[in-house]
């Protein structure tokens, strides 16, 4: 488009992201008169509205929704010019942008990243936030790789790539005097108490399964979204817990907790989201390479 103005864009673009005027001419440092006038301009230019005011809210057309996939890709492209040269720039530190969900493990988190940590030519930025807020920096090119540990739905809609880095059993844990030597999972899950993963987890769903099947009504001390608040709850001996090994693997080597005994069919796969790029960032290569006994990856 001949005479198109990138800098009314851009205005637009970060409006249509923020879904606020208010805010993002607070963000930008401009006055919401002055951005009002560039999206008008560009609306000029193009011939049609792209906003709708509905009370407070401000929502796209359907002219905005097309002119803000076509600027989404726009300025991805030029983050991806950018990030390219800089990595082939001569003496450069190369980065890595990594987001990871804030309840994910964070022993998973180092051992995926342990390929890279410690070399003076890689930094490491490191993000978390909730599953939404990360994929929507992974669209935007802010981020390289998301880590989660339940891979969103995926149409042909959805841009990004899932691949599968490990897959961990799932088992009982709990302190020396919840455990009181028993190895009797069902025995355990019977009396509880439990502390487990809060039922949108994918862990949750087989756990319930398993009591289902076995008959038990469980006795819940606690719902938890935080894998490191499980880890803790567990060690205070709230409660018998059900993570992946990984989790607590500390507690397990100094015998603070003990491990019960696997649940069957229960585990959790880990994965790592990235986007189909032209320019892939090289530093990817050594952390997504096939580990074909997973032991390295989930930092066992």
């Amino acid at each position: 488009m001949s005479g198109l103005n990138y800098n009314h864009l851009r205005y637009f673009w970060a409006v249509a992201h923020d879904g606020n005027l208010t805010r993002t001419a607070d963000r930008l440092g401009v006055s919401q008169s002055a951005l009002s006038v560039q999206i008008r301009k560009l609306e000029d230019r193009i011939g049609h509205a792209l906003f709708e005011r509905r009370g407070k809210q401000l929502l796209l057309t359907e002219a905005g929704h097309i002119a803000l996939d076509h600027a989404d890709a726009i300025f991805a492209a030029g983050d991806e010019l950018l990030g390219t040269l800089r990595e082939r720039s001569g003496g450069r530190r190369q980065v890595l942008r990594v987001g990871s969900l804030a309840t994910l493990s964070r022993n998973f988190q180092t051992g995926f990243l342990r390929p890279l940590l410690g070399r003076d030519d890689v930094e490491i930025v490191l993000r978390s936030g909730s599953a939404g807020d990360l994929l929507q920096a992974l669209e935007a090119h802010r981020l390289d790789v998301v880590l989660v540990n339940l891979a969103p739905m995926r149409d042909a809609a959805t841009p990004w790539i899932a691949h599968p880095i490990a897959e961990q059993p799932v088992s009982l844990m709990g302190t020396p005097e919840r455990v009181g030597g028993s190895r009797d999972v069902a025995a355990l899950l019977a009396s509880g108490p439990l502390v487990l993963p809060t039922p949108e987890s994918s862990i949750r769903g087989g756990v319930d399964a398993l009591l289902d099947r076995l008959g038990i009504r469980p006795r819940i001390a606690a719902e938890v979204d935080d894998m490191a608040m499980m880890r803790l709850l567990t060690r205070e001996g709230v409660g018998l817990a059900a993570v992946p090994p990984i989790v607590v693997q500390d507690e397990l080597a100094s015998g603070m907790l003990e491990e019960v005994g696997t649940l069957p069919g229960i585990s959790e796969t880990f994965c790592a989201l990235t986007l189909s790029r032209r320019f892939p960032n090289p530093l990817l290569r050594a952390l997504l390479a096939p580990h074909p006994s997973g032991g390295e990856t989930t930092g066992q």
